[in-house]
């Protein structure tokens, strides 16, 4: 990676990881936001729990595998790993109290008053109670292994990220204190409904007992013949990133297997408790899962709250948002008859922007007509991640079976999908497909699909590039951005894209993309530096980016240079924001703002003025290291006029002044603005608001 610029100043990095955990707080702030629907806000605290295990999964978990090598390396900001992990902790557990504080304090009672309630055992009546003895019985012990520890039983593995309850039984014979762990099981829901109503009508009172409670109950059945003294509740976070050592003559297929048996057992990086903890329990816990007292959470109330999805599950839509239904764009359309997508791109591009616009009757029904048509000759498509039912899978399959060549780059190292693409890779191979998976020492993360098909003797050829994964259930909560034309120049491009990605092309200039790792980096910075220019000549600039994370350090240095020849740089970053905006001499002329809301800001694009002869991208990659380095990213000139127009206004409604937003200081710190909810002005502008 090349250097960053030695001659500004030092301190102008912001810290990644704590830039992400201002992120998460920006996620916590909507489930403290009363405005919300209730059962909204209480996503947003299932939310926040979900994406805190992810980043000690993979970054704390990193950040100590880098401490035990014992190289004394700093961050960008000259952070130490021992000063970053302390600084992480403190803040990480400050978070995490704040997060219990607002489900026990604040929208447990709200809960309560909805007639959603959340009981412990002694609250039961005696008719619930029997009740839930036999669901005990008949649904939960059978599948209960409680395990001894005693010089004949040594400590058990205790797996990442399930709850555990720690027992104290004792012999009455001997009078000897023994320790037993009983997992508490995770094919079971988490909270178990009191009333066989169980919430299913919005008019019916919910009332659960969480599984735990149900266990501890009946935790003399599981040691018949011993006193059970006491028991408490923990959890477990270990370090499940992967490293997977590739090596040209080893089948990746079987590394990646190997390693994900591994991540099973990494090291454990947080343990969580309840208040109530006995010392002595906690102190043979810490010892035995070898983690450091720093390490250890005392958490308020229930522990993973990330199960919490499971009452926002229930049928209470006076609780939630609007429901949406996404609206087919309307070229794709003609009253309620679908065009052919095929014939609408002859006439020109189509830019989608979802949610709003449908994925299911523009990406999915581009692959599915590609699929079902005797004039295509071909498709070739990345698939980084998709559903588990996914409908764009099962047309690749058609198209196979029917006679089609069929190409799929199945990205098998998409971190937590690992094991749902190798499947996907298998069912594609049984079916006849040409399955790759990329490039050694690479992620394939870009969205690509291209359908080569017959017309009149001649071979045209379409293409959509996206900034999203194929997955038509994320693409109705994620916001993201594709690109649908039957361009030459575009569809020559693709061409030489997957002739690099499943064979030994060494392609790296494109017509109309940038593509990383050799391209994307050079290509933006010099698009930076020519705004720049323009700026130091007195001719009109200006840059806009909207991405997930900034922290790349040269191409944030791009941008203070710019910032200090005049160009207006506006910043639109939903999580990872290392560049300090606003400080005087240095980033005057940055502004970075964050939206954070019902769906999730997903898109990356960039616009430059070049003295009014503008350029538009949009692409896969995000402004960091692993995307411009190590992953191979595609970002596409927008060239159509309409296209570019409907950007344009992407950019100017999110960046209105007025708009619900956070914003960043040159401290680092993030302040809430604005009262317009953009993504509630995109939903009634292009969606339908069901009835």
């Amino acid at each position: 990676m090349p250097a960053a610029d030695p001659t500004l100043p030092a301190d102008r990095f912001l810290n990644r990881e704590l830039s992400w955990l201002d992120f998460n707080a920006r996620v916590l702030e909507l489930a403290e936001d009363d405005s919300l629907p209730l059962l909204e806000r209480v996503k947003f605290l299932s939310i926040f729990a979900s994406n805190l295990d992810e980043f000690f999964m993979v970054r704390i978990a990193g950040l100590k595998r880098r401490q035990s090598t014992g190289l004394t390396v700093r961050s960008p900001d000259g952070l130490t790993i021992r000063e970053q992990l302390a600084l992480v902790t403190e803040r990480t557990q400050d978070l995490m109290h704040r997060h219990g504080g607002v489900f026990t304090k604040d929208v447990t009672p709200l809960l309560e008053a909805q007639g959603i309630r959340i009981l412990h055992w002694s609250d039961l009546a005696d008719t619930d109670a029997m009740r839930l003895r036999e669901y005990f019985r008949d649904q939960v012990f059978p599948v209960l292994t409680p395990l001894a520890v005693d010089p004949a039983h040594p400590f058990p593995y205790i797996s990442g990220l399930s709850l555990n309850l720690a027992v104290s039984v004792r012999d009455p014979d001997t009078g000897a204190p023994r320790f037993a762990r009983v997992k508490v099981p995770n094919n079971v829901p988490r909270f178990i409904p009191v009333s066989p109503a169980g919430g299913q009508h919005s008019d019916a009172t919910a009332v659960f007992l969480p599984l735990e409670d149900l266990i501890a109950a009946h935790l003399g059945q599981l040691f018949p013949g011993l006193d059970v003294l006491d028991h408490h509740l923990f959890r477990v976070t270990r370090n499940a990133d992967l490293e997977v050592e590739e090596d040209r003559d080893e089948d990746l297929l079987q590394a990646l297997e190997r390693e994900l048996a591994r991540r099973r057992f990494g090291p454990a990086v947080r343990l969580e408790i309840t208040a109530s903890m006995d010392p002595q329990i906690l102190d043979v816990l810490v010892s035995e899962l070898e983690i450091s007292p720093s390490d250890v959470v005392s958490v308020p109330g229930l522990l993973d709250l990330a199960s919490l999805m499971e009452l926002y599950d229930l049928d209470r839509p006076e609780l939630k948002d609007d429901p949406f239904v996404p609206a087919t764009h309307p070229r794709l359309s003609e009253g309620e008859t679908p065009k052919s997508v095929f014939a609408t791109l002859r006439e020109g591009d189509v830019l989608v922007h979802h949610p709003y616009d449908s994925f299911a009757t523009s990406v999915q029904r581009f692959i599915e007509q590609a699929a079902a048509d005797p004039h295509v000759l071909a498709i070739k498509q990345t698939l980084y991640r998709t559903s588990g039912d996914s409908p764009i899978v099962s047309a690749l399959i058609e198209a196979a079976q029917a006679g089609k060549q069929v190409v799929v780059l199945v990205e098998i190292k998409a971190r937590f999908d690992e094991e749902a693409n190798i499947s996907w890779a298998r069912s594609l191979e049984r079916a006849g497909c040409h399955v790759v998976y990329g490039l050694v020492g690479l992620k394939t993360h870009c969205k690509t699909a291209l359908v080569v098909r017959m017309e009149n003797g001649v071979i045209r050829r379409y293409c959509h590039i996206g900034t999203g994964n194929y997955n038509p259930k994320t693409a109705r909560i994620y916001e993201d951005l594709g690109i649908l034309t039957a361009d030459p120049r575009v569809g020559a491009d693709l061409t030489d894209l997957f002739n690099t990605l499943t064979g030994y092309s060494r392609q790296t200039t494109y017509r109309s993309l940038l593509v990383a790792p050799r391209g994307v980096r050079t290509g933006l910075v010099e698009r930076i530096r020519r705004e720049a220019r323009h700026a130091a000549e007195g001719r009109a600039s200006g840059i806009r980016i909207k991405v997930n994370s900034l922290v790349d350090e040269q191409i944030i240095d791009a941008l203070y240079e710019a910032s200090l020849a005049g160009v207006p740089v506006e910043l639109l970053i939903r999580g990872i924001c290392a560049l300090r905006p606003g400080v005087p001499g240095l980033s005057e002329n940055i502004r970075v703002r964050s939206i954070v809301g019902r769906f999730l800001e997903h898109s990356r694009a960039i616009s430059f003025v070049n003295d009014g002869e503008p350029e538009w991208w949009i692409g896969s990659a995000d402004l960091m290291h692993r995307n411009l380095d190590r992953r191979v990213e595609v970002l596409l000139r927008v060239n159509d006029p309409a296209a570019q127009r409907q950007l344009q206004q992407v950019f100017d409604g999110a960046l209105a002044p007025d708009v619900l937003s956070w914003e960043l200081s040159a401290d680092g710190s993030w302040r809430r603005c604005g009262q317009r909810d953009h993504q509630r002005e995109l939903l009634t502008g292009r969606g339908e608001h069901a009835a």
